[in-house]
């Protein structure tokens, strides 16, 4: 058995296109899944915070991200009171990469 190391973006492990995109993507959706969990809120109730509809909250959940830019992203996220920070830097390695915390 041939076990690969990742790189730590299974969407380029993936080879599919636009990965680094991709990934800040699934961890923005992640968090904003988190924001509506934390709140208690059902899809319903963070559509209507949101201003979108509810199959759109299920399909951001599910990681279904097609049509949700990275801009669109960062507005939800304001919208749960959560501030937005971009730092360009240096990179610290041999590749430069993307990070969300």
């Amino acid at each position: 058995m041939k076990i690969t190391t990742s790189s730590g973006n299974i969407f380029a492990d993936l080879g599919l296109p636009n990965p680094d995109e991709m990934l800040v993507k699934a961890e923005l959706a992640r968090k904003i899944s988190q924001a509506i969990t934390a709140r208690g809120l059902t899809q319903v109730e963070a559509a209507e915070l949101l201003g979108i509809d509810q199959p759109k909250i299920s399909a951001l959940i599910r990681g279904k991200l097609t049509g949700f830019s990275l801009e669109r992203m960062f507005k939800f996220l304001n919208a749960f009171d959560s501030d937005i920070e971009i730092i360009v830097k240096p990179k610290s390695s041999h590749n430069a990469r993307i990070i969300v915390k």
